[in-house]
């Protein structure tokens, strides 16, 4: 038979050769998941199956899309957007194998990569920093007030969720506020009926309120954070969709940069963009007053502001949300993004460490 033909010195060889790929592949970094990537890799993808939300704080996505700058880079591949109202939805469909990447909040994103032990995703990306205030009836001045009051977030669990119940932790305000959930679009319509008192929101539902049914800021979350930049909405990836094909995750990625510079150079027409996204997706677009008022509170970015994310996922046991808090070492695998960067003349976001566990 054929196997009895291999030596003892060639079977020597082999092992050896399996001895030192073995002791390659046990380095943590999960920068070099790309070359791994490479040698799994099927190339370019039928289809890209792609979650994001029809907020401003998805900016970034919506200028992608509506420039078809992201179908440009992908070529032969099939984008196939796909609209979410919250972080959760767009975490079961990923986990699931029914979206392959997703724009999303930083909570989700962690929860995401925790839930499946950190195999099942990958943050690839930032989008936005800020954009998220809590807005109160005129009648309500400090935190004490809230007390005996219902407090509004879009969904169990997302970002805006975690980030409110984490403050009223602080506040010794637990169990002293009624939080609740609802769609934004809802929001809207119980604040301005006076069902709800007060909301934790996203933009450009904060300027809505504002604006539209005559709330004011009691907090803008920016002022919580170090030089007031927090990740509110990220780029996270299927691992497996990563190895198998890294180079349609890399066109996405150039796409991703085309729509941040063109978002930050050309602001008006980025507003007109979005605004004509968000009526596509919704079936109704936002005065000028809110989306100018929304882009105000916004910084379109592709760094994920990776250091803030050991906090986060702190910040979710101090919410209540979790017993212990989400591991987050090796989320993040930023190496094709800074090579996207890097070929562009960009310089190179820091992954904070997040991307060894």
């Amino acid at each position: 038979m054929r196997i009895s033909a291999f030596r003892p010195a060639r079977l020597l060889a082999a092992s050896l050769a399996l001895t030192v790929a073995a002791a390659g592949c046990s380095r943590a970094d999960r920068n070099d998941s790309t070359t791994a990537a490479a040698a799994t890799g099927k190339g370019p993808a039928t289809e890209l199956r792609l979650g994001y939300f029809p907020n401003v704080t998805h900016a970034a996505a919506l200028v992608g899309l509506g420039k078809d700058l992201f179908s440009k880079e992908l070529g032969s591949t099939k984008l196939v957007p796909t609209k979410f109202n919250a972080g959760p939805e767009a975490v079961g469909a990923l986990l699931g194998g029914s979206l392959d990447a997703s724009f999303i909040g930083s909570g989700p994103a962690i929860n995401a990569y925790a839930k499946s032990n950190g195999e099942a995703v990958r943050l690839i990306a930032g989008a936005t920093s800020g954009g998220a205030q809590l807005v109160v009836k005129p009648t309500i001045s400090k935190p004490e007030d809230l007390i005996g009051k219902t407090v509004v977030t879009p969904q169990l669990g997302n970002t805006q969720d975690v980030s409110l119940k984490k403050w009223l932790a602080e506040k010794n305000l637990t169990g002293k506020v009624k939080v609740t959930n609802l769609e934004n679009a809802q929001t809207l319509d119980a604040f301005k009926k006076g069902d709800v008192d007060a909301a934790w929101l996203p933009e450009p539902w904060s300027s809505r309120l504002v604006l539209d049914a005559g709330a004011k800021v009691l907090l803008d979350e920016a002022s919580l954070w170090p030089g007031g930049k927090f990740p509110t909405t990220v780029l996270i990836v299927r691992t497996q969709f990563l190895q198998e094909h890294p180079e349609s995750v890399k066109a996405l990625l150039t796409g991703l940069v085309a729509a941040i510079d063109f978002s930050n150079t050309n602001k008006a027409d980025a507003k007109t963009v979005v605004n004509d996204q968000l009526k596509a997706a919704t079936g109704k677009s936002l005065k000028p007053a809110v989306i100018d008022r929304a882009f105000e509170h916004i910084q379109i970015t592709a760094d994920p502001i990776a250091a803030t994310f050991p906090q986060l996922a702190k910040d979710q046991v101090t919410a209540g949300i979790a017993k212990t808090a989400p591991a987050v070492a090796g989320f993040a695998d930023l190496g094709p993004l800074n090579e996207v960067l890097g070929k562009a003349g960009k310089p190179a976001v820091d992954a904070a460490g997040l991307d060894a566990k």
